[in-house]
């Protein structure tokens, strides 16, 4: 199994252009799966630049309905013809807004899907061969403090908080893509049936939000829950938040940056 950061915001390589969004090519036996599509078109810029080609690519998944994970997908539907969309219908159908600094959207302009090479996964399953999604993942741990500023717009026009009932998470072979971790990155380990020894993806735990006890305090259950995990975040996990879980679970917790390319057996 093999991994590269195709878009985030922090980099390892000064040839690739960072944005606030997130795309990651997965590659497994089976599959070459990308995971988001980040805010536009830069993960096929650095892409470009790193040698890779999407002709092959069979499945792109996105986490959930905004748009610096899925912003970039109508570019890359440009470019590969066969590729399936994993997304949910609520991803889909759903209005989005962020109130953080000034109310803005932050919806993704979909294109148009076509049925056959659309998947909508409303409930947790396995997609095909080794990929299962997880959905409407159940709230039981907190939420991140920072979906204070999402909403979302009804039928009737008026905004409300968020629910995420948008947010999907994919699991392949051990391995764990949480997109931003709005449900909460516990609720997406306990909703996951089967057993995880990766996680990738942001845990949307942003700076000045959680309080310094509450990270660490995630951070001894992560280390407690499950030791054989390893965690690797960036994109939507502060800097400071990150610092103060690293001390707690040391090697466990690592940092992934646009242009990073790792290998698991």
């Amino acid at each position: 199994m093999k991994w590269i950061v195709l878009s985030d915001n922090r980099s390892c390589d000064r040839r690739l252009s960072t944005e606030h969004g997130l795309s990651v090519l997965l590659e497994t036996e089976k599959h070459k799966i990308l995971l988001d599509t980040g805010a536009s078109d830069v993960f096929i810029r650095n892409a470009e630049q790193m040698g890779i080609d999407f002709s092959d690519v069979d499945f792109v998944f996105i986490s959930h309905g905004h748009s610096d994970h899925a912003g970039g997908l109508r570019y890359l539907l440009e470019l590969n013809k066969q590729i399936r969309v994993i997304v949910s219908p609520d991803a889909l159908s759903g209005k989005f807004f962020s109130n953080r600094g000034h109310l803005h959207s932050i919806t993704t302009d979909w294109p148009v899907l076509d049925d056959d090479r659309l998947l909508q996964v409303s409930q947790t399953c396995e997609v095909v061969g080794d990929i299962n999604v997880i959905a409407h993942i159940p709230q039981i741990h907190s939420l991140p403090k920072g979906n204070q500023y999402l909403y979302m717009e009804d039928a009737e026009g008026q905004f409300r908080l968020d629910d995420f009932r948008h947010e999907l998470a994919l699991y392949v072979d051990g391995f764990l893509f949480t997109g931003c971790a709005h449900c909460g990155l516990e609720n997406m380990l306990l909703a996951c049936p089967w057993p995880v020894h990766t996680v990738l993806g942001g845990f949307h735990l942003l700076d000045g939000e959680e309080a310094e006890g509450e990270l660490k305090a995630l951070a001894e259950r992560l280390k407690t829950n499950y030791p054989h995990t390893q965690f690797y975040t960036s994109h939507c996990t502060g800097d400071r938040a990150f610092e103060v879980m690293k001390d707690v679970m040391g090697e466990q917790l690592l940092a992934f940056s646009l242009g990073m390319i790792t290998e698991k057996k």
